[in-house]
């Protein structure tokens, strides 16, 4: 097919390279525009324009697609169809009815439940237990168009959103593949967004700032489904800990929420609301991650210590 692949962050780039490994003609590849990141604010490429670059595919960098200069470039490409992951602009009925075949996008989610910009982190904020990539007909609203194809994933018990996002990324470029080629096939039935249905918002810093008096169950979720970004976290002497792997315990100290009542050699022993959180990985502020036995070595942690804002 002759196809124009729409994307932005890493997630995208396994689409654009499972696109190219299957012999698809990519006309070009459309992205966000550069944006200045980091202390230096140096303009850094998306990571789908890097990778485009290295294909020598074209690329183009609208601030808005909508654009009439833009659509008629995309009609002069005569194309099948325009392939989308993770580009984060909303696409008009305009544009999508340009292709032969539509616009056909790859999410991140058991469509209908988790619509929106972050289902990797909410299905693991959320305890769910499987996930999975959705090909979709795009349509004009936000994630409601017809269901293609799916492909499901059972969530493991330390999966972190990291880790989560490597599998559907890559899951997400071999079903797309499949859907292309049943869609020219004319062997696909669209299948209409019925039942349950929950949106995944756009995830915040101040997400992670650790609540201790919720159970260790919520709090242990929060520090896999915000890893790496943007981490979950709490204060120690008025310094930002973040916490990036931890452990359940049904042990209950009777202390304070939110007080260390155990320091051994290679964990830190937590109360919560309800159970206790056994942190193995944390990073101070100003300092490297290291795992608990690390920063026991050089931090006097004592029992008694209360976590959180004004602590």
């Amino acid at each position: 097919m002759r196809l124009v692949f729409m994307g932005t962050p890493d997630f995208a780039v396994a689409t654009l390279d499972a696109l190219v490994a299957a012999g698809h003609e990519i006309a070009a590849v459309v992205t966000q525009p550069d944006k200045p990141k980091g202390r230096g604010k140096n303009v850094l490429m998306t990571p789908v324009k890097e990778r485009a670059l290295f294909y020598q595919i074209p690329v183009y960098q609208p601030k808005r697609v909508r654009e009439e200069s833009f659509l008629q470039l995309l009609r002069e490409m005569e194309l099948d169809a325009i392939v989308v992951a993770a580009f984060g602009q909303i696409l008009s009925q305009e544009l999508l009815d340009i292709p032969k075949y539509g616009c056909i996008n790859v999410h991140a989610s058991l469509l209908p439940k988790y619509r929106g910009a972050a289902p990797i982190n909410w299905v693991l904020l959320n305890g769910e237990k499987k996930t999975g990539i959705t090909t979709m007909q795009m349509d004009a609203g936000l994630d409601t168009g017809d269901m293609l194809e799916k492909a499901e994933l059972v969530i493991e018990e330390k999966e972190t959103a990291g880790s989560l996002h490597d599998k559907l990324a890559k899951l997400g470029g071999e079903l797309i593949c499949s859907t292309l080629k049943k869609l020219e096939e004319g062997s696909l039935t669209p299948t209409k967004q019925e039942g349950e249905s929950c949106y995944a918002k756009m995830l915040e810093k101040s997400l992670g700032d650790i609540d201790w008096t919720q159970d260790a169950v919520t709090i242990e979720r929060l520090v896999r489904g915000l890893n790496p970004w943007p981490s979950a976290y709490t204060h120690l002497d008025g310094q930002v800990l973040k916490i990036w792997e931890a452990e359940v315990s049904e042990r209950e100290s009777g202390e304070k929420a939110g007080s260390v009542f155990l320091v051994e050699k290679a964990a830190i022993w937590v109360q919560t609301g309800r159970g206790s959180l056994i942190i193995r990985d944390l990073q101070l502020q100003g300092k490297k991650r290291m795992d608990a036995a690390a920063f026991l070595r050089g931090f006097a942690l004592k029992t008694g210590t209360l976590l959180g804002k004004g602590c």
